[in-house]
């Protein structure tokens, strides 16, 4: 059974920011791949890599998720190992679904994850953060 991760988006304020900052980043990973490098190794390596995805967290709500593809090791510049996810290039935008501040990562199990929203509503407005925070606490996305 797949098995997913929850990450801060640090630095934006909504799915194109992130959106943005992959286009302007492709061009310095190999291949053009899309990455994400982190300093733990998941132990649970093997379930986030039978279709997990990577769910981004904007300013207190999952916004959106990427299908984790690979996951790589990597040493930085400071020569301490790290772990690079490759994620599919795709962001998916998700319903909002509120979530507390927290570091690093944490997992989401399938029945915590919010669903994807239709290809029809993916280029809408979103709603405002404490709106939508709301929403998602009372159980409507």
């Amino acid at each position: 059974m797949a098995l997913h991760l929850v990450k801060l988006c640090v630095g934006a304020e909504g799915v194109q920011d992130l959106i943005d900052w992959h286009a302007q980043n492709r061009g310095r990973w190999p291949e053009g791949r899309t990455i994400h490098v982190t300093r733990m190794w998941p132990k649970r390596a093997e379930e986030l890599l039978a279709g997990g995805s990577l769910y981004w967290v904007f300013k207190g709500l999952i916004l959106a998720r990427q299908q984790i593809a690979a996951l790589e090791p990597e040493r930085g510049a400071d020569g301490i190992a790290r772990c690079a996810i490759v994620l599919d290039e795709r962001v998916i935008r998700t319903a909002p679904a509120a979530r507390q501040p927290f570091q690093g990562w944490r997992y989401l199990v399938p029945s915590e994850a919010p669903p994807d929203l239709p290809e029809t509503r993916a280029g809408e407005t979103a709603l405002p953060p404490t709106l939508a925070a709301a929403l998602a606490d009372i159980g409507l996305r």
